[in-house]
């Protein structure tokens, strides 16, 4: 088993919730992309959320280094435009990586998208299939569906939930 399947299971998972929720919801997106100079509308942002989409779910069910490397580029292009955001100031109100409002960038979002970023980028150079590992765990890979859930819950909460009660506070 590799070392990156399960955090691969919990970023594939995140990508496609955010995916899902951007669809439902671009409304954040689509102001972040436009706060940052970026032309964006409903439409634009609605297909990159379907295609986040379909590159979570297709990593969590097919095998080969395709899903997973689409995975490290997708995570790899949040850390840029986070990174970015961060460097120039950008009065963001929201990241738009959900589709909520009042959840703004910071730099704990570089190190979870980065690491998501990485996660992906070595699954693809190593072979690490999400299914495969998953049909090789013991008790049909419950106790590894657990961990990847947990991983992308605590994920979720560092770029989603933090960032808001930390602005409540302050």
């Amino acid at each position: 088993m590799s070392a990156v399947a399960g955090p691969l299971a919990a970023m594939a998972g995140l990508l496609a919730l955010g995916g899902a929720l951007k669809v439902r919801r671009p409304g954040p997106t689509v102001n972040a992309l436009r706060a940052a100079g970026l032309p964006a509308g409903d439409v634009v942002v609605r297909l990159g959320a379907a295609a986040e989409l379909v590159v979570g779910v297709g990593t969590l069910v097919f095998h080969g280094p395709v899903f997973p490397a689409l995975l490290g580029a997708s995570f790899a292009a949040f850390t840029g435009f986070v990174a970015v955001a961060l460097a120039r100031h950008t009065p963001l109100d929201s990241c738009g990586c959900f589709g909520e409002p009042d959840t703004p960038p910071t730099v704990l979002h570089l190190v979870v998208t980065g690491a998501a970023a990485l996660v992906g980028v070595g699954a693809a150079a190593t072979g690490t299939s999400v299914p495969e590992t998953f049909a090789d765990q013991p008790w049909g890979g419950v106790p590894l569906a657990l961990l990847a859930g947990v991983i992308a819950y605590l994920s979720y909460l560092a770029v989603a939930v933090l960032p808001r009660s930390k602005a409540a506070h302050s």
